[in-house]
């Protein structure tokens, strides 16, 4: 079983900041690639940025320069440090993990999700 618990979420005002943080746990082998998504109402829920096991990063780019992922891989966890947010960033954010579990099985495991209102 892997878990991943998010935390973080919560109401800001229009340009202040927020930081996220997802940890995976359970039986779990190797990590690969980690990333947040978010999903506003009534709309998909989309890339915002992914990190590999290396360090390399992504992000969509309506939060470049605002946003950064980075991860640590001894304790299997990935931030997201949001910084001007806009009321336009209001969503539930989702981690995700690329990972392989003791028994050799490789998928994508998500988060609960936790949400981010940005609002005056």
């Amino acid at each position: 079983q892997v878990q991943l618990v998010e935390s973080g979420g919560g109401l800001v005002q229009p340009g202040g900041s927020l930081r996220l943080h997802c940890a995976a746990s359970g039986s779990i082998f190797s990590i690969y690639a980690m990333g947040w998504y978010r999903q506003a109402p009534g709309k998909q829920r989309v890339l915002v940025a992914t990190v590999t096991s290396s360090g390399s990063t992504t992000y969509t780019d309506s939060v470049k320069g605002r946003f950064t992922i980075s991860r640590d891989n001894a304790k299997n966890t990935v931030y997201l440090q949001m910084n001007s947010l806009k009321p336009e960033d209001t969503a539930v954010y989702y981690c995700n993990a690329d990972l392989q579990t003791t028994d050799w099985s490789r998928k994508d495991y998500w988060g609960q999700g936790t949400q981010v209102t940005v609002s005056s």
